[in-house]
């Protein structure tokens, strides 16, 4: 499997989880950026938020509720959703997956 988050996904690489179901998995990023700061990540590969489509649509959908429980789970009533699209915007992963950071306040813009 060459997909980092894929292998998580399917469990064949060990990860923080604190939220997952049939469609999505949420777990602790491994450098934090936040006192709390969680990743967001559908099971099925899709390359990122600019890979959705009307077919993917749903599922992108779904994993944003997934967010919200799990942010709420984590006891954070305020923080911030992050997806970075390509390179040149920090994306380091090709795979969709939303950035929860919560736990401090915030500056904008982020830095």
């Amino acid at each position: 499997m060459d997909c980092l988050f894929c292998a998580i996904a399917a469990g064949s690489i060990p990860a923080d989880k604190v939220y997952e179901d049939e469609l999505c998995c949420v777990f602790r990023d491994i450098d934090p950026k936040a006192p709390v700061h969680l990743l967001a990540i559908p099971r099925e590969h899709i390359a990122g938020a600019s890979a959705v489509d009307e077919k993917s649509a749903p599922l992108a959908g779904h994993l944003m509720a997934a967010v919200a429980k799990a942010a709420k789970n984590e006891g954070l009533t305020s923080y911030r959703v992050v997806s970075n699209c390509g390179p040149d915007a920090g994306q380091t992963v090709n795979h969709l997956h939303y950035h929860i950071l919560g736990g401090r306040e915030l500056s904008w813009p982020p830095g």
